[in-house]
C-alpha cells in the first residue's frame, strides 16, 4: 500500500534528491512537477493520482498516473498525445481528467498554455534570420597566408627565369642544342614586344602632358606679368646728385690719375657708362629706381720719389 502522507513527512522534513531550497522558496527539479514548487499538492512523489503536461521536439503530450498502476512501475505513467491544435488540445486534457481534483485540471491547462507560447516564439526564432557565429581559425589562416607569400615569390622567380631564357634564346647563345617549338618563341617574343610598345607610348603620353602642362604654366605666369605691368603704375621724384657723392666721385678720379694705363682704360670705360647713365636717370620713370653697384679693382697706389 502507497500512503501519501506518509511520503510527503518524509519528504518535507528528511532528505529528497530533487528538492532545492533556497532562502526564500522551497523548489522541486522533478520532470514530472507542474508547477516547479515543492509542496504537497504539486509533489509528484507523494500524490498517487497526478497529472502533468510535456513537450518532446514540439509535441505535447499528457502524462497521467494513477494507484493502481503504483505497483507497475514500468507502466507507471499512461502518455497521452494532444493535438496541435489548441482548442482540441483542451477538450482532450478535460475528456481525460474529468474527475480529476481541479487543482490538477487548472495546472495542466496552464502548462498547456506556456508551452504553446515557447513553441511559437520557436517557430518565428527560426524563420527570421539569424547571425551566424564562425570561429576564427587563426593557425589555419596563418598557414594560407605563408603558402600565399611563398608562391608569390616562386612566380616572380618563374617569371625572371623566363625572361632570361628569352634573352639568350634572342642572343642565340644555345644554338640548336634545344629542341624548342618556334612557335612559342615567336609568341612570347610578340608578347615583349607589345609590352615594350605599351611602354613607350605610356611614357610618351606622359611626357607629352608634362610638356602641355609646363607651356600653360609659363603662358599663365606671362599673361599675369603683363596685367600686373599694366595695371601697376608707380610715380618716382626726380634723381638729385648730393654733395656727399661728388666727393666719392672725386677721390675716384684722384685714384684713376695714379693707376696703370690698362686700369685707366677700363675706368675710363666704367666712367663713361656711368656718365652716360647720369642724365638719364634724371628723366622720370614709370617704374620704380633701380640701383646698380659696379665693383673695380684697382692697383695700390706707389709712391713718387722726388
Amino acid at each position: 500500500m502507497q500512503h501519501d502522507d506518509v511520503i510527503w513527512s518524509i519528504i518535507n522534513k528528511s532528505f529528497c534528491q530533487y528538492k532545492s531550497q533556497t532562502k526564500s522558496q522551497k523548489f522541486c527539479r522533478n520532470e514530472y512537477n507542474l508547477t516547479g514548487l515543492c509542496n504537497r499538492n504539486s509533489c509528484p512523489l507523494a500524490n498517487s493520482q497526478y497529472a502533468t503536461v510535456r513537450e518532446e521536439e514540439g509535441v505535447c503530450y499528457l502524462y497521467m498516473k494513477t494507484v493502481e498502476r503504483a505497483a507497475f512501475p514500468a507502466r507507471l505513467w499512461e502518455k497521452v498525445k494532444l493535438s496541435r491544435n489548441f482548442e482540441k488540445a483542451m477538450q482532450q486534457i478535460n475528456e481525460n481528467l474529468v474527475f480529476w481534483q481541479g487543482f490538477i485540471k487548472q495546472k495542466c491547462k496552464q502548462r498547456l498554455v506556456k508551452i504553446t507560447q515557447y513553441l511559437i516564439r520557436m517557430r518565428k526564432l527560426k524563420l527570421k534570420r539569424q547571425k551566424k557565429l564562425v570561429p576564427l581559425q587563426r593557425k589555419i589562416e596563418r598557414r594560407e597566408r605563408r603558402r600565399e607569400e611563398k608562391a608569390l615569390v616562386a612566380a616572380r622567380l618563374d617569371n625572371h627565369i623566363e625572361k632570361e631564357l628569352l634573352e639568350r634564346l634572342k642572343k642565340g647563345t644555345y644554338g640548336d642544342i634545344y629542341n624548342f617549338s618556334q612557335k612559342a618563341f615567336e609568341q612570347a617574343l610578340e608578347n615583349e614586344e607589345v609590352e615594350d610598345l605599351d611602354e613607350d607610348e605610356v611614357e610618351k603620353e606622359t611626357e607629352e602632358n608634362a610638356e602641355e602642362e609646363i607651356d600653360k604654366e609659363v603662358e599663365e605666369e606671362l599673361e599675369a606679368d603683363f596685367d600686373d605691368e599694366d595695371e601697376e603704375r608707380v610715380f618716382v621724384e626726380d634723381f638729385d646728385e648730393s654733395d656727399d657723392d661728388m666727393e666719392d666721385y672725386d677721390n675716384e678720379n684722384l685714384d684713376l690719375e695714379s693707376s696703370t694705363d690698362e686700369s685707366s682704360d677700363e675706368e675710363a670705360n666704367t666712367s663713361k657708362s656711368s656718365k652716360s647713365k647720369s642724365p638719364k636717370a634724371k628723366k622720370k620713370t614709370l617704374r620704380p629706381k633701380l640701383e646698380i653697384e659696379y665693383e673695380t679693382e684697382s692697383e695700390p697706389k706707389q709712391k713718387v720719389v722726388s
